[in-house]
């Protein structure tokens, strides 16, 4: 027995010998722009959720059951602090409100950095 053929042998219960058969795997090849490069192209169509957050408040269900239209909520932040703007529900940016061409949206006024990003995840 050479010396792979000693290693993959071991005693059954019965105490005898049991020889595992060799598996057999083909030998991996670097590819071009496989895992161990640089291309992360194929993460470009990975659909990602944004949401911008007005504001959050905390209310009691009786208190829910009796908002009807007109009804106002009063939010915790302050108006003209700067909104949250969330990458599937991770805190990434922060920005003020604009209007183009009659619809809403978010002027990036401070990246979160990478440190803080990741003490988020903990």
């Amino acid at each position: 027995m050479d010396q792979t053929q000693t290693a993959a042998t071991a005693k059954n219960a019965g105490g005898g010998q049991t020889q595992a058969a060799n598996p057999g795997f083909k030998e991996l090849k670097a590819e071009a722009g496989a895992a161990g490069g640089r291309d992360i192209n194929f993460l470009l169509d990975i659909p990602i959720e944004v949401t911008v957050e007005l504001g959050r408040t905390r209310m009691y269900i009786k208190d829910l059951l009796q908002l009807n239209q007109g009804s106002v909520i009063e939010f915790e932040k302050i108006a003209g602090e700067p909104m949250e703007i969330l990458v599937n529900n991770r805190l990434v940016a922060r920005g003020e409100v604009v209007v183009i061409n009659e619809k809403f949206g978010i002027r990036l006024t401070d990246i979160i950095s990478p440190t803080e990003r990741i003490r988020q995840l903990k």
